[in-house]
């Protein structure tokens, strides 16, 4: 028992679960600052919970049968045929149809397809990797990433689509793509974003792109979010406002505090030196990500491992960027900040996995590593 109970304990990265939980907390206490009662909170409460559960049990598991078996294939053609399905009966939130009700709780099943995604990627250039220079690869990858990034772009939901490419992208990058085809993808995804922009795109999100690259020119419309989430990030100054005293917040002006913009939100409150912590926080969970990656057993646990970094950086990146008006308004959640059960679950599955694969984990030599990790001999 007590030898079962010291493996338990070493098999989780404790450095990068409290980062994690530090960041969830900044994130319940936004959302709990302004009223004595919030649906969010509890809610969150309860999403940290069972996601605790989900991680612990994961960290548990040996995935090296991951790579032999077709599960993975299952999975993704599974949640292919929910997102089609939802394009015709999911539930409709704020014009998207991108949500599965199931009485008292929703989820958001392109979370999970994000998460599916890297695991085939990881396994596909896995595979693959001495010859991954070859064009047809990158192409086959490229499908794979295709099919979900077009349905989940036809619901509308232009965030995720983003992010489905971002994790293609970064993984056939790090796998050893050649530059004369990184040029070709390039080209290909430049016109791919025209076409996008006139046959594909709704007026909403035209909008969107529209304020970011012209944030004043509708302050009351599409750009009253940003606007204003920009002026909350500023009036945080050095050391912020305090717990409860975000005006911005309290008295309504920003919108969806608890979700889009909470980063917005906990910098009004806690002003830059809160906001260096938190980014340092974050820094913490890529640091102990990559570190377990790096001393992956094979590639497909490395490649999982930089995948995951991708899709937490990409979240978080994009939704910092939105919310200071670097970046177009797209919906994204902040990564363990915001409230949502689907992408907290999502974040918690992808962290127990790689904590799976810790446990079989081998330390390598970095040189070692960069040949095997690039077919090098």
């Amino acid at each position: 028992m007590w030898q079962l109970s010291s493996q338990f304990w070493k098999r989780i990265d404790w450095l990068l679960l409290v980062s994690v939980l530090a960041l969830i907390g900044a994130g319940l206490v936004t959302m709990k600052s302004f009223t004595t009662r919030s649906y969010f909170f509890n809610r969150q409460l309860l999403w940290l919970g069972l996601g605790l559960l989900i991680f612990f049990i994961l960290s548990q598991i040996d995935f090296r049968f991951l790579r032999r078996s077709g599960l993975l294939v299952a999975i993704y053609a599974g949640l292919l045929a929910i997102l089609t399905g939802l394009l015709f009966l999911g539930e409709s939130i704020k014009g998207a149809r991108g949500w599965i009700d199931l009485g008292p709780f929703s989820f958001q099943p392109a979370d999970f397809m994000k998460l599916a995604l890297i695991l085939i990627l990881a396994k596909y250039f896995s595979r693959r990797h001495i010859e991954i220079a070859h064009l047809k690869h990158i192409l086959v990858s490229g499908l794979y990433a295709l099919l979900p990034f077009a349905l989940i772009l036809l619901q509308p939901d232009f965030g995720s689509a983003v992010i489905i490419f971002a994790l293609w992208l970064g993984l056939v990058m790090v796998s050893g793509v050649s530059k004369k085809h990184l040029a070709i993808v390039v080209a290909v995804g430049l016109v791919a974003l025209t076409f996008l922009w006139l046959s594909v795109f709704t007026q909403n999100q035209k909008d969107r792109i529209l304020t970011f690259l012209n944030p004043l020119g509708d302050i009351q419309g599409a750009g009253y979010s940003a606007f204003q989430s920009t002026i909350a990030v500023g009036s945080g100054q050095l050391f912020g406002k305090g717990v409860g005293f975000g005006t911005q917040s309290r008295l309504n002006f920003l919108p969806e505090y608890e979700t889009d913009f909470i980063f917005a939100a906990f910098a009004e409150e806690w002003g830059l030196i809160g906001v260096l912590f938190f980014f340092a926080l974050f820094g913490i969970v890529i640091w102990r990500i990559m570190q377990t990656t790096m001393r992956g057993a094979t590639n497909f646990e490395t490649l999982y491992g930089v995948g995951l970094a991708i899709f937490f950086v990409s979240h978080f990146v994009i939704n910092v960027g939105m919310n200071v008006g670097l970046l177009p308004v797209t919906g994204l959640t902040l990564p363990f900040t915001s409230y949502g059960g689907s992408h907290l679950l999502t974040e918690f599955i992808g962290l127990g996995i790689l904590m799976g694969m810790r446990r079989y984990s081998l330390a390598f030599h970095r040189d070692e590593l960069q040949n095997e990790f690039l077919g090098g001999v």
